[in-house]
């Protein structure tokens, strides 16, 4: 009656196995390191950088306990690991000077971080520790304010390239259109072609409102944007800006950072583990603006580009060569009208290239440009730092109409997988600025994890010693049942590489409670069989198998509140949700099937049993 199937068992013991592996990462610690990252999108991380960086510990007598080089975005990153802070300050400074000659131009981002100390063979299963917030594992925390009047003045550009094309297109002669602080003004030499245009601007751009006005001899047209067009403007920039700061910070191999909105115009930045501010601040640098501009390469323009001159209107680039070039001042599109940017190949020639995916506003610019520059070159360029760069320089061969723009040219198939990664995430809609920064060390972080443990654990001990003495041996296997659930909760979590803070391990805490609860309920259930007058084995039977249902009742509504929170909060109360939630399944899965599985292995066997440890069994007065 009392017997598992042996593939039941089998299956308990490689719960318990896998639980062992995937929580054993989240007690070696984290070891001091230093992480090697590109400070330029044309600065490659690579085994030569990884060999490089040791060669140079090495002639310093810097000894390292592991290096590693990993793939992680369009550059990578090198990590070496060390044995002590000391060490690994010094590490940092020969490093600086090695890779980074020129202080005030750095080729290199050398950061202090912290990396998990688990040995390699844990790692090569997949077997990873828990990411650990900013208030447990220490790091630094930002508040960026975005430049809202940056993004209108941006928006406003962008305004007035539509109101020439437009013009343009309805062959409705202009003096000229041009952006004044937040506006857009065209001039006309003829009322009649200002009416005219009235008319259609206010069919195309349904977004602004148009006044006229005269200005001496000119007919004035003035367009703003509506309120709600404002709003939809400032909003639109917060979203892009926080989805960028993601792509980038994840390139660079941050582990589990908080990029989240706060309030109407602000960013709230956390990089748990990383201590250096001031490499922080590079990190969130290298976010880049893209723009798209014309290449000049006319006999006059390339004439006094030979002889150092850089004529009016135009300024000087390098390509990804390092070859010159000039490009007009004026952009063409930028990242704002940018969709997508995937790596591919050319279907005639097979050769790598880079598929961009335009908006509609960009697919009409892009189309109308590609037709009336054919033979010539269009840069896109990457600013970083206030720096721009030109990432390719094709030629246009014929008009692309549609919003799907391949470059193809002198690229591998890596080379074109980074230029779409850094394409796709390196526009910002707006400038941002640093109003905030903290810095949170890693002793404060170990201060709060070790009274999380010490909390949890004796409340573990409280417990345990609870259940042991009312329900004796059952109260053993309860207790068992209860560290297999934290087993196994810990596992799911290093598994999921969730990221635990502070709330998480409240939840932790709070996932004991229930599920020593659900034991509570079996034990009694097992006494009231008992009290019954059934046989002891008929009684661990029906104890189990009755009080399933309640324990499912009460754990759902329970996790049902845990989804809600899921749901619909944010920062620590999801952090408590995620835990939460794991907790009620991994407490009714170790209750129910592991405890019975012990108590199986005790007392099922036993044919003639004729008591059983639980306690003392109060049986009713009679009247």
């Amino acid at each position: 009656m009392n017997r598992y199937p042996l593939w039941k068992y089998l299956t308990v013991l490689a719960a318990l196995i896998i639980g062992l592996l995937y929580t054993l990462p989240n007690f070696f610690g984290e070891s001091p390191a230093v992480q090697i990252a590109g400070a330029k999108t044309s600065v490659k991380i690579d085994n030569s950088v990884l060999a490089r960086a040791q060669q140079v510990l090495a002639e310093r007598g810097i000894e390292s306990t592991g290096a590693f080089y990993e793939q992680n975005g369009p550059v990578g990153a090198v990590r070496i690991r060390f044995a002590t802070p000391d060490i690994q300050l010094a590490a940092k400074d020969a490093l600086e000077k090695a890779f980074n000659p020129n202080p005030e131009d750095p080729d290199y981002t050398i950061a202090l971080n912290l990396l998990s100390a688990s040995p390699n063979w844990l790692t090569a299963i997949g077997a990873r520790p828990m990411y650990l917030g900013l208030d447990l594992r220490g790091g630094v925390h930002f508040l960026l304010e975005v430049d809202m009047q940056g993004a209108l003045t941006g928006r406003y550009d962008s305004l007035a390239n539509d109101v020439r094309s437009s013009l343009r297109d309805a062959r409705i002669p202009v003096s000229g259109v041009e952006r004044s602080d937040h506006s857009v003004v065209a001039r006309f030499d003829s009322e009649q072609s200002r009416d005219d245009a009235v008319s259609e601007l206010r069919r195309r751009m349904g977004d602004m409102a148009f006044t006229t006005g005269t200005s001496g001899d000119s007919f004035l047209l003035t367009g703003v944007l509506t309120e709600t067009a404002i709003a939809q403007v400032q909003a639109h920039a917060l979203r892009q800006n926080i989805v960028t700061l993601h792509n980038r910070i994840n390139e660079l191999g941050v582990a589990e950072p908080v990029i989240q909105q706060q309030g109407a115009d602000r960013i709230i930045v956390q990089l748990p583990g990383v201590q250096d501010v001031a490499k922080a601040k590079e990190i969130l640098g290298r976010t880049a603006t893209l723009e798209i501009r014309m290449v000049d390469d006319s006999p006059s323009a390339m004439a006094a580009l030979s002889s150092g001159n850089v004529p009016f209107g135009l300024e000087r680039y390098t390509d990804s060569d390092g070859r010159p070039l000039l490009l007009r001042r004026q952009v063409v599109l930028t990242g704002e009208n940018l969709q997508d940017a995937q790596p591919g190949r050319d279907q005639q020639t097979q050769q790598p290239s880079v598929n961009l995916t335009l908006d509609a506003k960009g697919a009409r610019i892009f189309r109308d440009v590609t037709r009336d520059n054919v033979g010539k070159r269009m840069a896109i360029l990457l600013f970083e730092n206030n720096k721009g760069q030109v990432v390719t320089a094709p030629v246009i061969r014929g008009e692309i109409p549609g919003g799907q723009v391949q470059i193809s040219g002198s690229m591998n198939a890596q080379e074109a997988s980074d230029i779409a990664l850094l394409l796709r995430a390196g526009s910002l809609a707006a400038p941002m600025s640093i109003i905030e920064e903290r810095t949170i060390g890693p002793s404060l972080g170990a201060d709060n994890i070790k009274m999380g443990f010490n909390s949890t654990l004796y409340g573990f001990l409280a417990i345990a010693v609870f259940i042991i003495l009312y329900y004796h041996l059952f109260g053993l296997f309860s207790t068992l049942g209860l560290a297999f659930n934290v087993l196994l909760l810990l596992a799911v979590l290093s598994m999921l590489q969730a990221t635990l803070t502070l709330p998480g391990i409240a939840a932790i805490a709070l996932t004991l409670g229930m599920a020593i609860d659900a034991n509570v309920l079996i034990n009694e259930r097992i006494r009231e069989e008992l009290r019954a007058g059934l046989p002891p084995q008929q009684a661990i039977f029906h104890g189990f198998d009755r009080a399933w249902g309640t324990i499912l009742d009460s754990n759902l509504t329970t996790l049902i509140v845990g989804i809600a929170l899921l749901a619909f909060g944010s920062g620590p109360v999801r952090g408590f949700a995620v835990v939460h939630c794991i907790g009620i399944l991994t407490s009714m899965f170790s209750s129910v099937v592991g405890v019975r599985a012990l108590a199986n292995l005790w007392y099922g066997r036993q044919r003639k049993l004729q008591s059983i440890s639980i306690g003392q069994i109060w049986k009713p007065k009679q009247d």
